[in-house]
């Protein structure tokens, strides 16, 4: 459903949030944690830090750590600057103009399902995912 990229993200940010203290988190730590390769993740942490959703430093103290609280961040901030095509508005079949009024042929189709995915991700926040809860649909 989403990327490598963007699984990846999401994760990091989910390990990072669910953390006891507030100290940074380095991206080799997270990597062996999470059994994903380090140097592509780097690399997403790095994307992520220039995108707002994270912040970095470096030298013996650095890391990354949220750039704000888990429950003021929803799942569409974390994936959305790693995976765009996933909730951006753009036809299916790649028309350049598709909408309600100039469909095209799966347009009806896809909306009943690109529409609650879009919420999903927009209602959801990383503290949801991390209390386990009931997650908004």
């Amino acid at each position: 459903m989403i990327s490598k990229t963007a699984e990846y993200g999401l994760r990091a940010v989910i390990y990072i949030a669910g953390r006891e203290d507030d100290q940074p988190v380095r991206a080799n730590e997270i990597a062996h944690d999470l059994d994903v390769p380090a140097n592509y993740l780097s690399k997403i942490l790095h994307s992520m830090a220039r995108a707002g959703i994270l912040t970095s430093g470096r030298g013996p103290r650095g890391g990354f750590r949220l750039a704000k609280p888990p429950e003021e961040m929803n799942l569409a901030e974390v994936v959305g600057p790693l995976d765009p095509a996933l909730l951006d508005e753009t036809c299916l079949l790649g028309n350049p103009s598709c909408s309600d009024h100039n469909s095209c042929a799966v347009h009806e189709r896809w909306k009943r399902v690109k529409e609650p995915l879009l919420a999903f991700f927009a209602r959801t926040t990383v503290a949801d995912v991390l209390g386990g809860g009931a997650v908004v649909p």
